[in-house]
């Protein structure tokens, strides 16, 4: 069991810097030079480069969940009863539903939406007229990604809590460490989804720099908490 653990764990990191990699790289390459390129070039780009990388995301984003779901199964056998109230079973809970929150969002927001898109910049590459919902699509799919993006700073440093984060003894405040964590979660997701729809706070999250200091910032949030719980 543990060289199956092991195994999962590789694929885990080797699917997890494909998929997170390319998040990265989508919102802090691509789409800046999207928004400077010309029609022309972006249109090229979005028949022939965009479907490519999609691909790889979005399987990165499936095999890196998969291996996690397994291996948090095992854990979870192992530890019994009391792995929600040990410092391994909360902070990987907590990461772990950010990071399926992330993969939702791949699969059922972002794919579905760049299909769309897709399709729209074949149709003028053949000389038809773009569809007329390719713009909202987009901007939608966007908008899930950067929020995949601001989930990820705090994830990650979960991620590796779980296993290196000097924990305390006393427990006392776990319930405070759960309401919280679970409420942050919900907000930022929903943040998203309704933002996606033309509501929401999109404020921070139209700039990198707005973006990264915000997943900064819910990482402190997660610090504290852990240091309470």
């Amino acid at each position: 069991m543990e060289l199956v653990h092991f195994l999962l764990r590789w694929v885990h990191l080797l699917a997890g810097i494909t998929w997170i990699g390319l998040l990265y790289y989508f919102n802090f390459v691509q789409t800046p030079f999207f928004a400077e390129t010309e029609a022309g070039t972006r249109t090229g780009a979005i028949q022939k480069l965009v479907p490519r990388a999609l691909w790889w995301f979005r399987w990165g984003a499936m095999f890196t969940f998969l291996a996690g779901l397994l291996m948090y199964i095992i854990k979870w056998a192992q530890l019994g009863g009391d792995f929600f109230a040990t410092g391994y079973g909360m902070t990987i809970t907590i990461g772990g539903t950010m990071g399926t929150i992330m993969f939702l969002n791949v699969w059922l927001v972002i794919w579905p939406n760049q299909q769309v898109v897709i399709a729209s910049a074949n149709k003028v590459a053949e000389g038809g007229e773009a569809l007329p919902d390719a713009a909202s699509k987009g901007q939608w799919a966007g908008f899930a990604s950067r929020t995949n993006t601001l989930l990820s700073i705090p994830m990650l440093f979960l991620m590796g809590a779980a296993s290196h984060y000097p924990y305390g003894e006393s427990g006392a405040n776990a319930a405070v460490f759960w309401i919280v964590s679970l409420a942050i979660i919900a907000i930022v997701e929903l943040n998203a989804l309704v933002g996606g729809a033309g509501g929401g706070t999109k404020k921070l999250l139209t700039s990198i720099p707005g973006v990264i200091w915000s997943g900064l910032i819910l990482t402190a949030v997660f610090w504290i908490l852990l240091e309470i719980a």
